[in-house]
């Protein structure tokens, strides 16, 4: 093992300090808001015991199809895969029994991880259900089968006192499904952290589905060991299979009359990646008659003003932005910068009236701190950029409006910093400038 290996097992087991907090709020130039400095990583202790059959970290994310995967932990490896379900509480009429996993990483090992899939359940419609045969009840509700649906996001969630603090206004919105543009735990190699983080979403993720796709905090890379997105791969199966995806780390899903695509900046992207592939067979089955929205999620921003990652999505942007470009994508939603910005329509580098809107959200809450230093001047393309902690809000009314919030921890009360109406490019006349979905690859944008 190399002295890098050595550095990071050190880590592991003796922890590291994180980046400083700040001692006093700060203000940047122009705005009158203070913002308040982050909090603390909160101390979340794992409930695991040892031969507990009881459901722990239990969230739930859509399996294509009508059908819902309910995902948790126990630590008795002889904890059945079941789950009871029903409509009424505490009256369970249909039973699935699904497959489980664990994972080692270094000496830890993970409880039983279990995987079901429920279904096909009835659209927007509460159903209650039992993990394991045993324990608690939870509820969950379906998404709508049409418009109107409501997606909350955060990226960059950890877990500190403002990830709780966004976590508290999220279940305050009458939301169907979250959206998770990666950094989820901030586990970084600490494993337990990964249970912590998965007791702490809980209540919100046991209740409405979590699709997620992953971050730079989930690479979790060892030096001479197969670790990569190994924690990640095995507590957070998303629907890849039946997207055709090769991959957990990217897939799609249809909800309502939205075709939703979860890309990763941490796998290859080039043209003769199985990501690129996957995603221009996927973007040419695309039929916006019936899904009018197009949605795209991924972790690094290609358009930043913030001097945090500058630069680091122009390659990725440079492979795959031709493919959504001429797909009609009409918005983009990254993390990874600890900020908030909105863009214009943009492509190629500058404003285009069919190009994506872009919204970067990673200030869900994460213990790094915001990122508080912008470009100046503002480029044309950055509409509204502000420093501070929060969560978004998608409201799509129709296939032609969507009502895009986002909503700033002031405190602890959510204020509503910025909002703006998005008309979908299907509905705008866009689409028919397009060449043929089949030269989706011959397409190119800006100067």
């Amino acid at each position: 093992m190399d002295f890098r290996g050595v550095i990071l097992l050190l880590l592991v087991f003796v922890g590291y300090p994180w980046v400083s907090v700040p001692s006093a709020a700060v203000r940047t130039s122009g705005e009158d808001y203070v913002r308040p400095p982050p909090r603390a990583t909160l101390n979340l202790p794992s409930r695991r015991t040892k031969q507990s059959s009881d459901p722990q970290q239990v969230h739930i994310s859509l399996a294509g199809g009508k059908h819902m995967r309910i995902t948790w932990v126990t630590s008795s490896e002889a904890s059945p895969s079941v789950v009871d379900y029903g409509k009424l509480r505490g009256k369970y009429t249909s039973t699935s029994m699904g497959e489980s996993t664990s994972y080692t990483f270094l000496f830890y090992k993970s409880g039983k991880i279990h995987n079901v899939v429920i279904g096909p359940l009835e659209d927007d419609t509460v159903y209650y259900y039992r993990c394991g045969g045993e324990g608690p009840e939870f509820h969950l509700k379906t998404p709508p089968a049409q418009f109107p649906i409501t997606f909350t996001v955060a990226g960059d969630l950890g877990q500190t006192g403002w990830t709780s603090s966004t976590l508290d206004h999220m279940d305050h919105c009458d939301y169907d499904i979250h959206l998770l543009p990666g950094d989820l735990s901030y586990a970084d190699y600490q494993q337990h952290l990964w249970d912590s983080f998965g007791d702490l979403i809980q209540p919100l993720a046991s209740a409405r589905p979590w699709m997620v796709t992953e971050g730079n905090h989930e690479k979790e890379l060892l030096p001479l060991f197969s670790s990569e997105f190994r924690s990640f791969n095995a507590r957070w199966k998303m629907p890849f299979e039946e997207s055709g995806s090769p991959s957990n780390l990217f897939y799609s899903f249809n909800v309502a009359g939205a075709h939703i695509v979860m890309l990763g900046s941490y796998t290859d992207y080039d043209q003769y990646s199985d990501q690129h592939n996957w995603l221009k067979a996927d973007l040419a089955e695309v039929d916006r008659t019936k899904t009018p929205w197009l949605l795209v999620l991924f972790h690094v921003p290609w358009y930043n003003s913030n001097r945090a990652h500058q630069g680091e999505g122009d390659d990725m942007r440079a492979s795959l932005e031709p493919l959504l470009y001429a797909a009609g994508t009409d918005l983009i939603l990254t993390g990874h910068v600890h900020a908030y910005e909105r863009t214009e329509r943009v492509a190629g580098g500058r404003l285009d009236p069919c190009g994506a809107l872009h919204i970067t959200i990673g200030d869900g809450g994460n213990r790094e701190g915001l990122a508080t230093r912008y470009l100046d001047p503002q480029p044309d393309w950055s509409a509204f950029r502000e420093a501070s902690f929060g969560h978004g809000e998608l409201k799509i009314v129709n296939g032609t409006h969507s009502l895009w919030t986002w909503h700033r921890n002031d405190d602890d009360e959510p204020v509503r910093s910025d909002q703006v109406w998005i008309t979908s490019l299907a509905s705008s006349g866009c689409l028919s400038r397009r060449p043929d979905k089949l030269e989706f690859g011959k397409i190119s944008v800006g100067p």
